[in-house]
Protein backbone atom coordinates (compact mmCIF):
# COMPACT_ATOMS: atom_id res chain seq x y z
CA UNK A 1 0.00 0.00 0.00
CA UNK A 2 2.83 2.37 0.88
CA UNK A 3 4.53 1.69 -2.45
CA UNK A 4 1.27 2.29 -4.30
CA UNK A 5 0.76 5.58 -2.48
CA UNK A 6 4.28 6.74 -3.29
CA UNK A 7 3.78 5.95 -6.98
CA UNK A 8 0.47 7.79 -6.99
CA UNK A 9 2.06 10.86 -5.41
CA UNK A 10 4.93 10.75 -7.92
CA UNK A 11 2.51 10.51 -10.83
CA UNK A 12 0.44 13.41 -9.51
CA UNK A 13 3.63 15.44 -9.05
CA UNK A 14 4.71 14.80 -12.65
CA UNK A 15 1.37 15.71 -14.27
CA UNK A 16 -0.08 18.14 -11.72
CA UNK A 17 -0.44 21.02 -14.24
CA UNK A 18 -3.22 19.04 -15.99
CA UNK A 19 -5.47 19.89 -13.04
CA UNK A 20 -6.19 23.07 -15.03
CA UNK A 21 -8.62 22.36 -17.92
CA UNK A 22 -7.38 25.39 -19.86
CA UNK A 23 -3.81 24.16 -19.63
CA UNK A 24 -4.90 20.72 -20.84
CA UNK A 25 -6.43 22.35 -23.92
CA UNK A 26 -3.34 24.52 -24.41
CA UNK A 27 -1.07 21.47 -24.15
CA UNK A 28 -3.18 19.37 -26.55
CA UNK A 29 -3.30 22.04 -29.23
CA UNK A 30 0.43 22.73 -29.00
CA UNK A 31 1.15 19.00 -29.28
CA UNK A 32 -0.35 18.86 -32.78
CA UNK A 33 1.43 22.05 -33.80
CA UNK A 34 4.85 20.99 -32.48
CA UNK A 35 4.67 17.69 -34.33
CA UNK A 36 3.96 19.51 -37.60
CA UNK A 37 6.65 22.11 -36.90
CA UNK A 38 9.38 19.48 -36.58
CA UNK A 39 8.19 17.80 -39.77
CA UNK A 40 8.53 21.13 -41.58
CA UNK A 41 11.94 21.98 -40.10
CA UNK A 42 13.32 18.59 -41.09
CA UNK A 43 11.93 18.91 -44.62
CA UNK A 44 13.21 22.48 -45.14
CA UNK A 45 16.85 21.77 -44.23
CA UNK A 46 16.86 18.52 -46.21
CA UNK A 47 15.49 20.23 -49.32
CA UNK A 48 18.05 23.04 -49.02
CA UNK A 49 20.97 20.63 -48.58
CA UNK A 50 19.76 18.45 -51.45
CA UNK A 51 19.61 21.50 -53.72
CA UNK A 52 22.91 23.11 -52.69
CA UNK A 53 25.13 20.45 -51.00
CA UNK A 54 26.48 23.35 -48.91
CA UNK A 55 26.83 23.36 -45.13
CA UNK A 56 27.00 27.16 -45.29
CA UNK A 57 23.54 27.22 -46.91
CA UNK A 58 22.26 25.08 -44.04
CA UNK A 59 23.46 27.78 -41.66
CA UNK A 60 21.88 30.46 -43.83
CA UNK A 61 18.55 28.60 -43.74
CA UNK A 62 18.50 28.60 -39.94
CA UNK A 63 19.60 32.25 -39.99
CA UNK A 64 16.74 33.20 -42.31
CA UNK A 65 14.12 31.76 -39.96
CA UNK A 66 15.51 32.81 -36.61
CA UNK A 67 17.20 36.17 -37.13
CA UNK A 68 13.90 38.03 -37.74
CA UNK A 69 12.75 36.66 -34.39
CA UNK A 70 15.84 38.18 -32.79
CA UNK A 71 15.18 41.58 -34.33
CA UNK A 72 11.48 41.71 -33.48
CA UNK A 73 10.95 39.53 -30.38
CA UNK A 74 11.40 42.44 -27.96
CA UNK A 75 8.48 44.15 -29.71
CA UNK A 76 6.60 40.86 -29.45
CA UNK A 77 7.24 40.95 -25.71
CA UNK A 78 5.92 44.50 -25.45
CA UNK A 79 2.83 43.45 -27.41
CA UNK A 80 2.35 40.51 -25.02
CA UNK A 81 2.46 42.91 -22.05
CA UNK A 82 0.18 45.48 -23.70
CA UNK A 83 -2.48 43.51 -25.56
CA UNK A 84 -4.67 40.43 -25.29
CA UNK A 85 -2.33 37.42 -25.62
CA UNK A 86 -5.26 35.19 -26.53
CA UNK A 87 -5.97 37.24 -29.67
CA UNK A 88 -2.29 37.57 -30.55
CA UNK A 89 -1.87 33.79 -30.55
CA UNK A 90 -4.97 33.32 -32.72
CA UNK A 91 -3.52 35.70 -35.31
CA UNK A 92 -0.02 34.18 -35.27
CA UNK A 93 -1.30 30.62 -35.58
CA UNK A 94 -3.46 31.54 -38.57
CA UNK A 95 -0.47 33.30 -40.16
CA UNK A 96 1.72 30.23 -39.55
CA UNK A 97 -0.89 28.08 -41.26
CA UNK A 98 -0.76 30.33 -44.34
CA UNK A 99 3.07 30.23 -44.38
CA UNK A 100 3.16 26.43 -44.28
CA UNK A 101 0.46 26.23 -46.97
CA UNK A 102 2.51 28.44 -49.30
CA UNK A 103 5.53 26.16 -48.82
CA UNK A 104 3.34 23.14 -49.62
CA UNK A 105 2.03 24.76 -52.81
CA UNK A 106 5.59 25.60 -53.93
CA UNK A 107 6.81 22.04 -53.41
CA UNK A 108 3.80 20.27 -54.92
CA UNK A 109 3.88 22.53 -57.98
CA UNK A 110 7.58 21.74 -58.49
CA UNK A 111 8.41 25.40 -59.17
CA UNK A 112 10.55 26.32 -56.18
CA UNK A 113 13.88 28.04 -55.68
CA UNK A 114 16.20 28.36 -52.71
CA UNK A 115 15.45 32.08 -52.31
CA UNK A 116 11.71 31.37 -52.14
CA UNK A 117 12.19 28.86 -49.31
CA UNK A 118 14.49 31.28 -47.46
CA UNK A 119 11.98 34.11 -47.85
CA UNK A 120 9.13 32.04 -46.42
CA UNK A 121 11.44 30.94 -43.59
CA UNK A 122 12.06 34.61 -42.78
CA UNK A 123 8.28 35.21 -42.77
CA UNK A 124 7.92 32.42 -40.19
CA UNK A 125 10.62 34.09 -38.08
CA UNK A 126 8.64 37.33 -38.05
CA UNK A 127 5.50 35.45 -36.99
CA UNK A 128 7.36 33.65 -34.19
CA UNK A 129 8.69 36.94 -32.84
CA UNK A 130 5.15 37.79 -31.75
CA UNK A 131 3.84 34.26 -31.17
CA UNK A 132 6.42 32.94 -28.70
CA UNK A 133 6.34 35.76 -26.08
CA UNK A 134 2.53 35.77 -26.08
CA UNK A 135 2.32 31.98 -25.92
CA UNK A 136 4.88 31.66 -23.13
CA UNK A 137 3.31 34.48 -21.09
CA UNK A 138 -0.16 32.99 -21.53
CA UNK A 139 0.82 29.86 -19.58
CA UNK A 140 0.27 31.83 -16.37
CA UNK A 141 -3.27 32.62 -17.45
CA UNK A 142 -4.26 28.99 -18.17
CA UNK A 143 -3.05 27.64 -14.81
CA UNK A 144 -5.26 27.58 -11.74
CA UNK A 145 -2.29 27.40 -9.38
CA UNK A 146 0.84 29.52 -9.93
CA UNK A 147 2.88 26.86 -8.12
CA UNK A 148 2.27 24.54 -11.11
CA UNK A 149 4.30 26.80 -13.43
CA UNK A 150 7.60 24.83 -13.35
CA UNK A 151 5.70 21.61 -13.96
CA UNK A 152 3.72 23.17 -16.82
CA UNK A 153 6.89 24.46 -18.49
CA UNK A 154 8.57 21.08 -18.09
CA UNK A 155 5.55 19.29 -19.59
CA UNK A 156 5.62 21.74 -22.52
CA UNK A 157 9.26 20.86 -23.09
CA UNK A 158 8.47 17.16 -22.82
CA UNK A 159 5.78 17.57 -25.46
CA UNK A 160 8.17 19.51 -27.72
CA UNK A 161 10.83 16.85 -27.20
CA UNK A 162 8.40 14.07 -28.08
CA UNK A 163 7.48 16.01 -31.22
CA UNK A 164 11.19 16.29 -32.01
CA UNK A 165 11.44 12.52 -31.59
CA UNK A 166 8.46 11.58 -33.77
CA UNK A 167 8.25 14.51 -36.20
CA UNK A 168 11.64 14.09 -37.93
CA UNK A 169 11.24 10.31 -38.12
CA UNK A 170 7.86 10.70 -39.82
CA UNK A 171 9.22 13.51 -41.97
CA UNK A 172 12.13 11.36 -43.18
CA UNK A 173 9.76 8.60 -44.29
CA UNK A 174 7.31 11.03 -45.93
CA UNK A 175 10.16 12.84 -47.71
CA UNK A 176 11.32 9.58 -49.26
CA UNK A 177 7.86 8.35 -50.26
CA UNK A 178 5.76 11.46 -50.96
CA UNK A 179 8.05 14.53 -50.99
CA UNK A 180 8.45 17.70 -48.92
CA UNK A 181 5.12 19.18 -50.02
CA UNK A 182 3.16 16.65 -47.95
CA UNK A 183 5.25 17.50 -44.87
CA UNK A 184 4.43 21.19 -45.27
CA UNK A 185 0.74 20.47 -45.87
CA UNK A 186 0.54 18.37 -42.67
CA UNK A 187 2.20 21.17 -40.72
CA UNK A 188 -0.36 23.66 -42.06
CA UNK A 189 -3.16 21.36 -40.89
CA UNK A 190 -1.58 21.01 -37.42
CA UNK A 191 -2.10 24.70 -36.62
CA UNK A 192 -5.82 24.00 -36.69
CA UNK A 193 -5.33 22.04 -33.46
CA UNK A 194 -4.03 25.15 -31.66
CA UNK A 195 -6.82 27.37 -32.97
CA UNK A 196 -9.44 24.78 -31.95
CA UNK A 197 -7.99 24.50 -28.43
CA UNK A 198 -8.11 28.30 -28.06
CA UNK A 199 -11.78 28.34 -29.04
CA UNK A 200 -12.69 25.92 -26.22
CA UNK A 201 -10.72 27.73 -23.49
CA UNK A 202 -12.65 29.59 -20.81
CA UNK A 203 -10.51 32.57 -19.81
CA UNK A 204 -11.46 35.61 -17.71
CA UNK A 205 -12.24 38.81 -19.65
CA UNK A 206 -9.13 40.63 -20.80
CA UNK A 207 -8.25 43.64 -18.65
CA UNK A 208 -5.88 46.01 -20.50
CA UNK A 209 -3.08 47.60 -18.42
CA UNK A 210 -4.06 50.96 -16.93
CA UNK A 211 -0.92 52.80 -18.04
CA UNK A 212 0.71 52.43 -21.43
CA UNK A 213 4.14 53.97 -21.91
CA UNK A 214 5.84 54.65 -25.21
CA UNK A 215 7.27 51.56 -26.90
CA UNK A 216 10.87 52.75 -26.55
CA UNK A 217 10.34 53.50 -22.86
CA UNK A 218 9.08 49.97 -22.29
CA UNK A 219 11.99 48.63 -24.34
CA UNK A 220 14.56 50.44 -22.18
CA UNK A 221 12.67 49.46 -19.03
CA UNK A 222 12.90 45.79 -20.03
CA UNK A 223 16.70 45.82 -20.32
CA UNK A 224 17.08 47.93 -17.16
CA UNK A 225 15.06 45.31 -15.29
CA UNK A 226 17.82 42.73 -15.86
CA UNK A 227 20.17 44.81 -13.68
CA UNK A 228 17.65 44.58 -10.85
CA UNK A 229 17.30 40.81 -11.33
CA UNK A 230 20.87 39.41 -11.60
CA UNK A 231 19.67 35.79 -11.57
CA UNK A 232 17.65 36.41 -14.73
CA UNK A 233 20.51 38.37 -16.29
CA UNK A 234 23.09 35.62 -15.66
CA UNK A 235 20.74 32.93 -16.94
CA UNK A 236 20.09 34.82 -20.17
CA UNK A 237 23.82 35.50 -20.64
CA UNK A 238 24.67 31.80 -20.37
CA UNK A 239 21.78 30.92 -22.70
CA UNK A 240 23.10 33.42 -25.25
CA UNK A 241 26.64 31.99 -25.18
CA UNK A 242 25.49 28.38 -25.51
CA UNK A 243 23.01 29.32 -28.26
CA UNK A 244 25.78 31.07 -30.22
CA UNK A 245 28.60 28.57 -29.87
CA UNK A 246 27.19 25.13 -29.00
CA UNK A 247 23.51 24.50 -29.80
CA UNK A 248 23.84 25.19 -33.56
CA UNK A 249 25.42 21.73 -33.85
CA UNK A 250 22.17 20.56 -35.46
CA UNK A 251 22.98 22.73 -38.48
CA UNK A 252 25.46 20.05 -39.58
CA UNK A 253 23.27 16.98 -39.07
CA UNK A 254 22.30 16.70 -42.77
CA UNK A 255 26.04 16.52 -43.54
CA UNK A 256 26.40 13.57 -41.17
CA UNK A 257 23.34 11.83 -42.60
CA UNK A 258 24.18 12.27 -46.30
CA UNK A 259 28.00 12.37 -46.44
CA UNK A 260 29.44 10.77 -43.31
CA UNK A 261 26.93 7.94 -42.80
CA UNK A 262 26.09 7.73 -46.57
CA UNK A 263 22.36 7.77 -45.88
CA UNK A 264 19.19 9.50 -47.07
CA UNK A 265 16.34 11.59 -45.66
CA UNK A 266 15.31 8.70 -43.40
CA UNK A 267 18.85 8.59 -41.93
CA UNK A 268 18.60 12.30 -41.15
CA UNK A 269 15.21 11.68 -39.54
CA UNK A 270 16.65 8.93 -37.31
CA UNK A 271 19.50 11.14 -36.07
CA UNK A 272 17.14 14.00 -35.28
CA UNK A 273 14.69 11.62 -33.61
CA UNK A 274 17.34 10.21 -31.28
CA UNK A 275 18.16 13.77 -30.27
CA UNK A 276 14.46 14.03 -29.49
CA UNK A 277 14.60 10.79 -27.52
CA UNK A 278 17.31 12.25 -25.29
CA UNK A 279 15.25 15.42 -24.96
CA UNK A 280 12.19 13.42 -23.88
CA UNK A 281 14.20 11.77 -21.13
CA UNK A 282 15.43 15.15 -19.93
CA UNK A 283 12.01 16.75 -19.81
CA UNK A 284 10.44 13.80 -17.98
CA UNK A 285 13.09 14.17 -15.30
CA UNK A 286 12.50 17.93 -15.12
CA UNK A 287 8.73 17.48 -14.91
CA UNK A 288 9.22 15.15 -11.92
CA UNK A 289 11.39 17.58 -9.96
CA UNK A 290 10.27 18.38 -6.45
CA UNK A 291 9.65 21.92 -5.33
CA UNK A 292 12.85 23.70 -4.26
CA UNK A 293 15.21 21.82 -6.61
CA UNK A 294 18.52 23.61 -7.32
CA UNK A 295 17.83 24.81 -10.86
CA UNK A 296 21.21 26.50 -11.30
CA UNK A 297 23.04 23.26 -10.50
CA UNK A 298 20.83 21.39 -12.97
CA UNK A 299 21.54 24.07 -15.58
CA UNK A 300 25.27 23.51 -15.10
CA UNK A 301 24.88 19.73 -15.45
CA UNK A 302 22.83 20.12 -18.65
CA UNK A 303 25.54 22.23 -20.31
CA UNK A 304 28.18 19.63 -19.36
CA UNK A 305 26.07 16.83 -20.87
CA UNK A 306 25.65 18.86 -24.04
CA UNK A 307 29.41 19.35 -24.39
CA UNK A 308 30.34 15.74 -23.60
CA UNK A 309 27.72 14.41 -26.03
CA UNK A 310 29.02 16.51 -28.91
CA UNK A 311 32.61 15.45 -28.28
CA UNK A 312 31.60 11.77 -28.27
CA UNK A 313 29.38 12.06 -31.36
CA UNK A 314 31.70 14.24 -33.47
CA UNK A 315 34.13 11.57 -34.73
CA UNK A 316 32.03 8.42 -34.31
CA UNK A 317 31.63 6.49 -37.55
CA UNK A 318 29.50 3.64 -36.17
CA UNK A 319 25.90 4.71 -36.83
CA UNK A 320 24.36 2.78 -33.92
CA UNK A 321 26.90 4.19 -31.47
CA UNK A 322 26.42 7.67 -32.91
CA UNK A 323 22.66 7.46 -32.27
CA UNK A 324 23.36 6.67 -28.61
CA UNK A 325 25.86 9.52 -28.25
CA UNK A 326 23.59 12.08 -29.91
CA UNK A 327 20.98 11.56 -27.19
CA UNK A 328 23.21 13.45 -24.75
CA UNK A 329 23.09 16.75 -26.69
CA UNK A 330 19.32 16.25 -26.97
CA UNK A 331 19.06 15.91 -23.19
CA UNK A 332 21.40 18.82 -22.53
CA UNK A 333 19.82 21.21 -25.01
CA UNK A 334 16.23 20.80 -23.86
CA UNK A 335 17.19 20.76 -20.18
CA UNK A 336 19.14 24.00 -20.55
CA UNK A 337 16.34 25.74 -22.45
CA UNK A 338 13.63 24.50 -20.08
CA UNK A 339 15.49 25.40 -16.90
CA UNK A 340 16.36 28.84 -18.28
CA UNK A 341 12.68 29.36 -19.12
CA UNK A 342 11.58 28.30 -15.63
CA UNK A 343 14.10 30.62 -13.95
CA UNK A 344 13.16 33.63 -16.09
CA UNK A 345 9.39 33.14 -15.77
CA UNK A 346 9.37 32.31 -12.05
CA UNK A 347 11.76 35.13 -11.11
CA UNK A 348 10.12 37.85 -13.26
CA UNK A 349 7.63 40.36 -11.92
CA UNK A 350 4.19 39.90 -13.56
CA UNK A 351 4.22 43.31 -15.29
CA UNK A 352 7.71 42.62 -16.71
CA UNK A 353 7.25 38.96 -17.62
CA UNK A 354 6.50 39.46 -21.31
CA UNK A 355 9.58 41.63 -21.80
CA UNK A 356 11.81 39.31 -19.76
CA UNK A 357 10.67 36.37 -21.88
CA UNK A 358 11.20 38.35 -25.08
CA UNK A 359 14.77 39.25 -24.05
CA UNK A 360 15.40 35.57 -23.35
CA UNK A 361 14.02 34.75 -26.79
CA UNK A 362 16.26 37.44 -28.29
CA UNK A 363 19.25 35.79 -26.61
CA UNK A 364 18.28 32.46 -28.13
CA UNK A 365 16.93 33.46 -31.56
CA UNK A 366 19.59 36.16 -31.95
CA UNK A 367 22.53 33.91 -31.20
CA UNK A 368 21.28 30.70 -32.86
CA UNK A 369 21.17 32.10 -36.42
CA UNK A 370 24.52 33.82 -35.98
CA UNK A 371 25.91 30.60 -34.55
CA UNK A 372 24.48 28.63 -37.48
CA UNK A 373 26.23 30.93 -39.95
CA UNK A 374 29.45 30.59 -37.95
CA UNK A 375 29.21 26.80 -37.73
CA UNK A 376 28.41 26.52 -41.44
CA UNK A 377 31.38 28.71 -42.40
CA UNK A 378 33.83 26.95 -40.05
CA UNK A 379 32.76 23.49 -41.20
CA UNK A 380 33.52 24.50 -44.80
CA UNK A 381 37.16 24.90 -43.71
CA UNK A 382 37.77 22.22 -41.07
CA UNK A 383 34.94 19.76 -41.73
CA UNK A 384 31.80 18.89 -39.79
CA UNK A 385 33.43 16.42 -37.31
CA UNK A 386 36.12 18.88 -36.18
CA UNK A 387 33.54 21.66 -35.93
CA UNK A 388 31.32 19.59 -33.61
CA UNK A 389 34.37 18.61 -31.55
CA UNK A 390 35.24 22.28 -31.06
CA UNK A 391 31.63 23.04 -30.10
CA UNK A 392 31.68 20.32 -27.46
CA UNK A 393 34.91 21.65 -25.94
CA UNK A 394 33.43 25.16 -25.99
CA UNK A 395 30.38 23.88 -24.10
CA UNK A 396 32.57 22.51 -21.32
CA UNK A 397 34.47 25.82 -21.16
CA UNK A 398 31.18 27.74 -20.81
CA UNK A 399 30.13 25.35 -18.02
CA UNK A 400 33.40 26.08 -16.19
CA UNK A 401 32.83 29.84 -16.49
CA UNK A 402 29.24 29.41 -15.30
CA UNK A 403 30.43 27.44 -12.27
CA UNK A 404 32.91 30.20 -11.44
CA UNK A 405 30.26 32.91 -11.72
CA UNK A 406 27.85 30.93 -9.55
CA UNK A 407 30.52 30.37 -6.89
CA UNK A 408 31.47 34.03 -6.92
CA UNK A 409 27.81 35.05 -6.66
CA UNK A 410 27.39 32.79 -3.61
CA UNK A 411 30.45 34.29 -1.95
CA UNK A 412 29.30 37.86 -2.64
CA UNK A 413 25.81 37.10 -1.31
CA UNK A 414 27.17 35.36 1.78
CA UNK A 415 29.55 38.26 2.46
CA UNK A 416 26.61 40.68 2.46
CA UNK A 417 24.53 38.45 4.73
CA UNK A 418 27.11 37.28 7.28
CA UNK A 419 30.95 37.18 7.33
CA UNK A 420 30.95 33.68 8.83
CA UNK A 421 29.02 32.35 5.86
CA UNK A 422 31.71 33.61 3.51
CA UNK A 423 34.40 31.89 5.52
CA UNK A 424 32.43 28.63 5.43
CA UNK A 425 32.02 28.79 1.63
CA UNK A 426 35.73 29.56 1.18
CA UNK A 427 36.65 26.56 3.34
CA UNK A 428 34.31 24.34 1.32
CA UNK A 429 35.91 25.49 -1.95
CA UNK A 430 39.39 24.87 -0.52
Amino acid sequence: MAIYDMRSVSKMNTFRAFRSPNYTLYFTGRSFSQFGTWMQRTAVVWVIYTLTHSSFMLGLTVFAEQFPSFLLSIFGGIAADRYDRYKIIKITQAASMVQASLLAVLMISGHYRVWEILTLSAVLGIINAFDVPARQSMIHEVLHDEADLPNALSLNSAMASLARLLGPAASGIILEKFGAGVCFFLNAASFGGVILSLVFMKLPPYAPPAIKKKVMSELVEGFAYLKQAPTIGLTILILALVSLLVIPYDTLLPVYAKDIFKGNAATFGYITSFIGLGAVGGTIILASLKKGADLKKLLLISIIMLGVGLIAFSHTRNFTLALLFVMLPGFGTVAQNTISNIIVQSESAPHMRGRAISIMIMAMFGMLPLGSLLVGAVSQRIGAPNTLLCQGITGLAIAAVFYYLLSRHKLDRADKQHPAATEKLVMEKA
